[in-house]
């Protein structure tokens, strides 16, 4: 079965919100397996793309005068992130009343740091611009080795961040519960911190603030603008999904740091004059 289908029909059973009601599938037998072929889901009319709200209101900030900061500026979408990070623990509680959910010990935390440090070991052979970051990182990292309670994990969306999500008029809706692509099916229906995908949407609100600077004539004049946006709306999502679930800051700064490190991988490889967005993380 197809993760999105899972998920979704899940939670449509239970009336849940913030998801596009699924209306019916195909599916069938392959090898003694039953597979999804197709899936229906309820069509937003009059809704928008999360990522395109996001760079209209970057835009707007770039073009307005230089004194206005971004909460005055006319586009300021700090509410509208308020609102995504409720919608988005909303979700979490949401997934984990469906699904199963589980704890993992301090010994298995550590482990998952380890995780983390073989890709930063191998993001620093290949890109060695990150070395000056390299010490922050690996405190981060030892931050969360040193929790000594359990953490939660349960199934999460997976590959979060601003292009799944949709704004109605009534509300957020977020989308494809696929997960990561390219995983493997059983790594994509495993259970994780729900702040994995908190780490994903603020990464996400650092990349609409510099996405527009790359090719920008007055790039570097605006980068303080850029940053003075990321900030205002990460801290309005962290303050909406607090609202509701609540978070553990060194646990999600690790989670942060680990997928920027796989960003600068990425970018370095694929698209170097977007490297800089990533790289900025760690300032």
């Amino acid at each position: 079965m197809n993760p999105e289908l899972e998920v979704v029909t899940a939670l449509a059973a239970r009336g849940a919100a913030h998801i596009a009601q699924p209306y019916g599938w195909i599916e069938t037998d392959v090898d003694g397996i039953s597979t999804t072929l197709a899936f229906t889901q309820e069509y937003l009319t009059t809704s928008n793309d999360g990522w395109d709200l996001a760079l209209a209101s970057v835009r707007d900030l770039y073009g307005s005068l230089p004194e206005v900061s971004a909460a005055e500026a006319g586009g300021d979408f700090a509410a509208e992130a308020h609102r995504l990070g409720i919608a988005t623990a909303e979700i979490h509680r949401e997934l984990a009343a469906a699904f199963p959910t589980d704890v993992v010990s301090p010994s298995e935390v550590k482990r998952m740091v380890e995780g983390f440090r073989r890709r930063l070991a191998r993001a620093l052979e290949e890109v060695p611009a990150l070395a000056e970051h390299a010490d922050l990182v690996e405190r981060a990292f030892h931050q969360v080795e040193e929790l000594t309670g359990k953490v939660r994990v349960q199934r999460v969306h997976g590959d979060y961040h601003l292009g799944q999500v949709m704004r109605t008029p009534v509300d957020w809706i977020v989308l494809d519960f696929e997960g990561e692509p390219g995983q493997p099916i059983e790594e994509r229906r495993a259970l994780a911190s729900p702040l994995r995908d908190v780490a994903g949407m603020l990464r996400s609100f650092d990349y609409a603030a510099g996405h527009l600077l790359a090719d920008h004539p007055d790039g570097a004049a605006l980068r303080p603008r850029a940053a003075e946006w990321a900030i205002r709306n990460r801290a309005a999502f962290l303050d909406g999904y607090a609202d509701v679930c609540g978070d553990d800051a060194a646990l999600l700064r690790a989670l942060e740091y680990d997928k920027a490190v796989y960003e600068v991988v990425y970018e370095a490889r694929n698209r170097p004059t977007w490297l800089p967005i990533p790289l900025a993380a760690f300032r």
